[in-house]
């Protein structure tokens, strides 16, 4: 009797953590099968996941989590047995140049996803039922910002989001609340501190800096640099989803965490301090000399 086929939907599988997520589920999971439905923006590629589609048990299907229509279809065909949310406009300086976007996708395309799967659940019934799970993946960043010697962020924190992506990640997490206790869908929040790693987007702080480094280009920071963030290794969030997906309690939401708290001046000298060492400057400059306040 062979492996009976679990079917597990993520949204936004490839961007950057979703990608990730991917590889680390066909590697630990062997009965399943992933369905990526991915809008494919800037920040979503397809290459990404280049080799896993080869491999036969991952399917990309292109579209809007926005696009109700389009998520009927995939349900409809796949009928998956979970749905991990990983797809979001994720940016805060975007967000401030232009919100529309995020509004869009966080807040829109989580409700559509939401309603799709609750009209999903009402025509199954016993096993199938009581086993789906909906991870929605949130930030930390929808409890605001820590000073220095603020205590790290728990589940307990107050929502103080700071900008127009912070927001709509909170306003997705409501959302998620809603339907679990409105509707019964089995929704679990996870709010992933700062990650990074393989496949990154280079807009990001780390890959953004070691890229302008290696190109002997100024290193912006803001600010006085002492914006304090814990930093998250891609692979740790990943564990922490599918941890979640299997033993976690619907209806709760879960920080994940690596209390690594560490402010951006300090992880911005440390990737020079380690490109000293690894690649140094032919004029022989020490990188940190790249570092220079950004006009915000």
């Amino acid at each position: 009797m062979g492996i009976s086929k679990e079917t597990i939907l993520v949204t936004g599988g490839c961007g950057f953590i979703g990608s990730n997520y991917v590889r680390h589920l066909l590697k630990t999971s062997p009965s399943a099968h992933i369905v990526v439905l991915d809008k494919l923006t800037y920040a979503g590629h397809r290459p990404n996941l280049e080799q896993e589609e080869k491999g036969g048990r991952c399917e990309v299907v292109v579209g809007d989590i926005a696009d109700g229509k389009k998520v009927d279809e995939v349900f409809e065909k796949y009928r998956p047995q979970s749905v991990v949310n990983f797809a979001a406009e994720s940016h805060v300086d975007r967000s401030i140049d232009e919100p529309a976007p995020f509004l869009h996708t966080n807040v829109a395309g989580t409700f559509t996803l939401l309603e799709v799967t609750r009209k999903y659940l009402s025509g199954t019934k016993g096993k199938e039922s009581e086993e789906f799970r909906f991870i929605h993946l949130s930030t930390d960043e929808v409890h605001g910002s820590l000073e220095p010697k603020d205590p790290p962020f728990c589940e307990t924190s107050t929502f103080a989001p700071n900008s127009p992506y912070a927001a709509s990640k909170a306003a997705a997490d409501h959302l998620c609340r809603a339907y679990y206790r409105t509707y019964g869908v089995p929704t679990i929040v996870l709010r992933p501190s700062n990650n990074f790693g393989p496949y990154q987007f280079p807009e990001k702080l780390i890959p953004l800096a070691i890229l302008r480094a290696i190109a002997g280009e100024k290193i912006p920071i803001y600010g006085d640099g002492k914006q304090v963030r814990d930093w998250l290794y891609v692979e740790d969030t990943a564990r922490a989803v599918e941890a979640a997906r299997n033993k976690g309690c619907v209806g709760e939401a879960y920080q994940i965490g690596a209390d690594a708290e560490k402010d951006n001046r300090t992880v911005l000298t440390a990737i020079c301090d380690l490109l000293d060492q690894l690649r140094p400057r032919s004029n022989q400059k020490p990188y940190r000399d790249l570092i220079e306040t950004a006009v915000s």
